[in-house]
């Protein structure tokens, strides 16, 4: 287990109330009438482990620190039991800070990187498509039943998508409960933040399900099995790449998911 500080564990879910999040532009409608309307903010955040900087992530800005945290675990920088010993957040730099108690250096790593089809330009580094081939992960139960309760509950959930648009979801659930909910402009950062949320939390996502908004590539994939996450579930299908990667981890996937209909691809 990381050894951090622990935050409480709530359900945590998207805030659409907060200003920071959010502005407002104005526009003219099918009618010609102007008009203002929310959109959601999108802003740079730069990401240091120790003294090297790592990535500038383009993101909303809510939870920083779990997006940080959860990207260095999921692109195999961190492992769950290293010693973290701060997740430091500057608000006027847009720079977090990920501190560990042994050195760190990833300059070779970081020349070799793929950047991705998620949204906002997801990056990946180094070796991890051929780490996701190696994942065996823990038999994951998921029930038809959990499914549909799963959907039913996430649908009546804030949401910055219903307020704003322009965002994408993800769920992170425990037998068809849903335990955090977190959205942003891609959804592999909404993985991050699901994954570092529960770190901090001192409950690493193992053996849950993933539920995403769209479509699933190959990087949420890879983001899930570096987590010991056993199940997707997606409103969207997923690529080719996506699928493979899925049946060769043991990850339990699903696609075109709504009331009534789902596809398993593994």
């Amino acid at each position: 287990m990381m050894k951090i500080e622990k935050a409480p564990a709530p359900l945590i879910v998207p805030n659409p109330a907060d200003p920071r999040l959010t502005e407002r532009v104005a526009g003219t409608d099918q009618t010609g009438a102007a008009v203002e309307i929310r959109v959601p903010v999108e802003r740079p955040l730069t990401l240091y482990l120790n003294a090297q900087e790592i990535v500038t992530m383009m993101t909303i800005g809510d939870y920083p620190e779990y997006l940080a945290l959860g990207y260095l675990l999921n692109q195999n920088m961190l492992k769950y039991d290293d010693v973290v010993t701060e997740v430091e957040y500057d608000d006027d730099l847009q720079v977090v800070v990920v501190r560990t108690e042994h050195h760190t250096n990833f300059e070779a790593k970081l020349k070799k990187r793929t950047q991705t089809s998620g949204c906002a330009q997801g990056t990946a580094f180094g070796d991890l498509l051929e780490a996701v081939e190696s994942v065996a992960l823990p038999k994951a139960e998921l029930r038809t039943s959990w499914l549909y309760e799963m959907t039913r509950a996430i649908n009546t959930m804030p949401s910055l998508y219903l307020e704003a648009g322009a965002i994408h979801g993800c769920v992170l659930c425990r037998e068809g409960t849903p335990v955090c909910y977190t959205e942003d402009v891609g959804r592999h950062n909404a993985v991050d933040k699901v994954v570092g949320a529960r770190v901090l939390a001192g409950e690493p996502p193992a053996a849950s399900c993933l539920v995403l908004s769209g479509r699933v590539g190959f990087e949420l994939v890879q983001k899930a099995a570096a987590s010991g996450i056993g199940s997707i579930v997606a409103v969207g299908a997923p690529t080719s790449l996506a699928a493979r990667l899925a049946a060769e981890a043991g990850i339990d996937l699903w696609g075109f998911t709504s009331a009534g209909r789902s596809v398993n691809y593994s």
